[in-house]
Parts: structure tokens; sequence; C-alpha cells
């Protein structure tokens, strides 16, 4: 079983943004279920945190530590 990462990324403002993140994980690491909360800035996954923060930052967007 793989452990849930959880980054905050407080540049995402509204649902494109939120769309645009799911996105790159999504492709960065195919078959992950990503899961977003826009209103904590919360972005929840499993799988390669570093891929998935390089895909967050090609996106522009700048992931953080949760």
């Amino acid at each position: 079983m793989t452990d849930k990462i959880t980054l905050t990324v407080n540049d995402m403002t509204c649902n494109h943004c939120v769309g645009t993140v799911r996105g790159a994980i999504e492709e960065a690491l195919p078959g992950t279920e990503v899961n977003i909360d826009l209103a904590t800035k919360k972005v929840t996954f499993t799988g390669d945190k570093a891929k998935a923060e390089a895909a967050i930052r090609e996106a522009g967007y700048t992931p953080e530590a949760a």
C-alpha cells in the first residue's frame, strides 16, 4: 500500500486551477486518484511525490509541504 501524500498549493484560486493541477498530476502519475480541496488548498494523492511536484511546477503552480 502506498501512503497518501498531501501538498499545499496556495496559488490555486479557482476551479480552473484545480483542473489544471489535477490534470498535471494525473498525467505524471497515471492511475493515481487525486483529491483537491480548493478551500484549504490541499492536494492529496498516492505515488511519486517528486514527479507530482515537478508536474505541478511545470503547470505554473507552487507545491509546498502540507
